[in-house]
């Protein structure tokens, strides 16, 4: 009889690891970053299978080893090895294994003509060069040997492999400038002489390959850096937006917009002005478009004058629990950190000097971790390695904790002021080392 089978919408990714030393691997994906992270259990006896139903380059992980790893709709790939000896052990296997098997040979031709360490950046930049230049012959002999791999893939990777020589030409300045410590270091200008060929406006390579995408990126950047260089009053987040509007390709101009604004958004004081700004700047990805018009709805309760999200029941670590209400009388000033942060870490002798400066005022320092529930003793250690004053507290669920999410933190440290109704002053509080710190706190008679 005849089946109305639902088509296939997926690849199946399966295998069995001898020895293995965790009892799951996480799955990371690449060309496409909407896909954040899977993970997939191992059972007892080494083996798993899952599905995943996005296509595109992924790196596998489990315990120090990232795996390349491909997958198209359709595929069944295999991966066996032992965890004892990797990189020996390693075989894939199964339909579609190919183009998986291609790009660790890929990566370890690569490390291996690298050499080890960082000390490839030291090298002058004819031997820098050069060293690039084997590993792209290499790179492309091997993609020419490989079988079973369709020629548009080939086609598309061969230029992807050029993307990658020429990225490594384009860091050569900053990274020789700091591992051969030359700080005024300059390449001469038939160095780069290649790179000055890119074009930045393929939608096909921005889609596939990871090098070209980095490479138009830093080249946007680099634009607004000389705008914002010639010109310190202007916003870098509004200038990029301005610069991305003008992008002719549709698909980059998205993705440069969005990149522009994701995470700054969250950091804005013009939040309605970088919110229009964006509005009117041509993005046309649905997807990117509704979640920065949610975050700009979250934030628009961020805003100066409104009642502070809460927290309950915190560790403290002088004893008990402490809630933000019970912080009510005082401003309080709030530091969302980690032991793990150097950032955060850096801030600490500036926040020390500030408590110092205004002890007995009228305000309160209160310190949030958002370490691991494993790593509560290193916080601990640390607030007394580094004897830590004013409250320190510890979130209940790391950057999942309510209060960390309800403020939309996306990266640490992040600094909140609070007035003593537990109203917000500012959801973007300076950094300790900043002097407009002091300078909020003056205006405000604190």
């Amino acid at each position: 009889s005849c089946k109305n089978e639902a088509p296939i919408d997926y690849a199946i990714i399966t295998g069995n690891i001898a020895n293995a030393d965790t009892k799951e691997m996480v799955l990371y994906g690449t060309t496409d970053r909407s896909f954040k992270k899977h993970t997939i259990t191992i059972n007892e006896d080494g083996s798993f299978i899952d599905t995943v139903k996005v296509a595109g380059q992924y790196f596998l992980y489990q315990a120090k080893n990232g795996t390349p790893l491909h997958l198209e709709t359709g595929d069944n790939v295999r991966i066996n090895y032992d965890s004892k000896d990797f990189d020996k052990t390693l075989v894939f296997s199964g339909k579609g294994f190919e183009i998986s098997s291609y790009l660790v040979s890929k990566k370890n031709e690569e490390r291996e003509l690298m050499g080890k360490g960082t000390e490839v950046y030291t090298k002058e930049e004819a031997d820098y060069k050069k060293t690039f230049q084997n590993i792209k012959t290499a790179q492309k002999q091997l993609l020419s040997a490989a079988t079973g791999i369709d020629a548009a893939y080939k086609a598309k990777e061969e230029r992807n492999i050029q993307y990658a020589y020429l990225g490594k030409l384009s860091i050569y300045q900053s990274y020789h400038s700091y591992y051969a410590k030359k700080k005024d270091f300059e390449p001469s200008k038939e160095f780069l002489s290649e790179v000055a060929s890119i074009q930045f406006n393929s939608e096909e390579d921005f889609e596939f390959s990871p090098a070209y995408k980095s490479l138009v990126t830093n080249h946007y950047q680099n634009k607004v850096s000389e705008l914002v260089k010639a010109n310190e009053k202007l916003d870098r987040t509004l200038t990029m937006i301005k610069v991305g509007s003008s992008i002719e390709n549709q698909t980059i101009k998205n993705a440069m917009l969005y990149e522009a604004v994701k995470y700054s958004i969250t950091r804005a004081d013009n939040l309605e002005e970088l919110y229009t700004a964006f509005k009117a700047a041509g993005s046309t990805n649905e997807k990117n478009n509704t979640e920065i018009e949610t975050s700009y709805s979250s934030l628009k309760k961020l805003t100066k004058g409104n009642p502070s999200p809460k927290f309950v029941n915190y560790e403290n670590n002088a004893g008990g629990t402490t809630s933000l209400d019970d912080l009510k009388g005082k401003y309080t000033y709030i530091d969302i950190w980690a032991t793990w942060c150097g950032p955060c870490i850096g801030e600490i002798p500036s926040l020390k000097k500030v408590e110092k400066q205004f002890h007995g005022k009228n305000i309160q320092f209160l310190s949030i971790s958002i370490d691991a529930k494993k790593d509560h003793q290193k916080w601990k250690d640390m607030i007394k390695e580094k004897e830590l004053g004013g409250i320190q507290l510890f979130a209940d669920n790391l950057w999942e904790s309510k209060f960390v999410a309800d403020y939309m933190v996306k990266g640490i440290p992040k600094f909140i002021l609070l007035d003593p109704q537990g109203n917000i002053v500012t959801a973007n509080a300076p950094r300790p080392s900043n002097k407009k710190l002091v300078e909020l706190f003056k205006e405000l008679k604190i």
